[in-house]
């Protein structure tokens, strides 16, 4: 393990883990419903976030004695059983000297990403932050000597991007937690790098936590720490994984990896996902989702009144890989004509339809009074959507350059149907149109 570099690291950790346990057990805040609280407003509105794993585990990118470790890259330490004594001289190559975090924010704010999530630490137990809590972290193990988290939360504020982090509660590295077992010491030094994060940094968006199948961790221990989150920061949205992802223990749930087949009910969510088959930066990993992918994704996430959480994986050096970035450039020309389709929409109609049984080969969103139609792939040329009433004021493509579109309103075998013919061109990744009731549209199915 590493030790603290100097006798004045001791004396801080034991200021700082006093002060902890002197504030004494933290009182649950007053509640609010996180689907209606002025609080989560800003991320009921988003629809769309940037994810960001990065740490040392950059720099073996998924190659361990001159082997390809298979899975997911920023778990390399424990997939591949590397000493932990071997593990941390990763931290010695770690340099970013190319990383800019004003064009990795510029990069978010092109792809129409609202906000951004970044791993303060990862299972690893290494922290990407200043911690006077430890000496294994950015500043203190790497040649590099710059706090990262202090830039990227200065260009996020520029920007009007919500800065967020990420935050293990698992770590192989720390000996407080043997054998991945939570101990009450652990749990102190956690709770002084969270007030770390949370007086440091600014404004926090979210805390977003993972990890919490570390063993001895439960609901209990979970309320405890979201509501020591909550006091430091009371506007703070933090994940269900601070407990053992159970409804009612933090504020929204986190499908990884997956889009529920509808809506979640009576819960904020967000999908989180990655764009090639890891999250940490490996360079083995080519398998690439597809522009047309990751928007319809998007808008079929938007559908069910979810937000979509996509990663990328910085390099040892620095740099967002290429295929990300170009990849959020579409995905970002695409919401720079249709985003008023997916910002601040709730869900569509068909929400709690599964996907399996819609009407269309598509999805719709809905802000007041206007039903935003996402169509993938037109059959015979035209979407029929039953089960909608309400009296059409108009029917228009978000793309002005999309024309020649017609519509109809009838009823066909009792139940009224809205018929949309396909436009003239259509968008290469999800075509939007927006109908215009003169008052909102009510779904009158099952």
């Amino acid at each position: 393990m590493l030790a603290p570099a100097a006798w004045w690291r001791a004396w801080v950790l034991s200021a700082m883990a006093a002060s902890v346990c002197a504030a004494g057990p933290a009182t649950t805040p007053a509640d609010d419903d996180p689907l209606t609280s002025p609080r989560t407003a800003w991320f009921r509105e988003a629809r769309f976030g940037m994810f960001i794993h990065w740490g040392i585990y950059s720099v073996p990118a998924g190659e361990w004695q001159g082997k390809q470790v298979p899975g997911i890259a920023e778990w390399i330490m424990h997939r591949a059983k590397i000493p932990v004594a071997e593990y941390e001289k990763f931290a010695a190559q770690f340099n970013p000297a190319k990383f800019d975090a004003r064009q990795w924010v510029v990069v978010a704010k092109a792809a129409g990403m609202k906000y951004l999530v970044i791993t303060s630490k990862h299972h690893d137990g290494f922290s990407m932050f200043d911690s006077k809590l430890t000496g294994y972290d950015i500043v203190d193990a790497t040649p590099y000597k710059k706090d990262v988290m202090k830039d990227l939360a200065a260009e996020c504020e520029k920007a009007g991007i919500r800065f967020c982090f990420y935050h293990s509660i698992l770590d192989w590295h720390h000996p407080d937690q043997p054998n991945q077992t939570i101990s009450p010491k652990y749990i102190e030094y956690m709770k002084g790098q969270v007030r770390e994060l949370l007086t440091q940094y600014g404004k926090i968006g979210i805390l977003w936590f993972d990890g919490e199948w570390a063993k001895g961790w439960n609901n209990e221990l979970g309320r405890e720490l979201y509501a020591y989150c909550r006091q430091l920061q009371p506007d703070l949205i933090v994940n269900e994984r601070v407990g053992k992802r159970t409804p009612g223990v933090g504020d929204y749930a986190t499908p990884e990896q997956k889009i529920p087949g509808a809506a979640m009910k009576g819960r904020l969510w967000e999908t989180c996902m990655t764009m090639n088959g890891t999250w940490g930066y490996s360079k083995f990993d080519n398998n690439w989702k597809s522009p047309t992918d990751l928007v319809q994704k998007l808008c079929d996430i938007a559908s069910k009144g979810g937000n979509f959480l996509l990663n990328v994986g910085p390099t040892a050096e620095g740099l967002i890989p290429q295929p990300s970035v170009d990849r959020l450039g579409e995905v970002g020309k695409w919401l720079a004509v249709n985003g008023e389709a997916i910002y601040g929409t709730s869900a569509g109609p068909y929400a709690h339809i599964d996907v399996k049984s819609l009407p269309f080969d598509g999805r719709c969103t809905l802000k007041g009074n206007v039903l935003y139609v996402h169509v993938f792939n037109w059959t015979d040329g035209r979407v029929k959507l039953p089960d909608i009433k309400g009296e059409i004021a108009n029917v228009s493509a978000l793309d002005p350059q999309l024309t020649g579109l017609t519509h109809q309103a009838k009823v066909e075998d009792g139940r009224p149907v809205i018929v949309l013919e396909s436009p003239k061109s259509k968008s290469p990744h999800a075509t939007v149109l927006a109908i215009r009731f003169a008052q909102p549209p009510v779904y009158v199915g099952k």
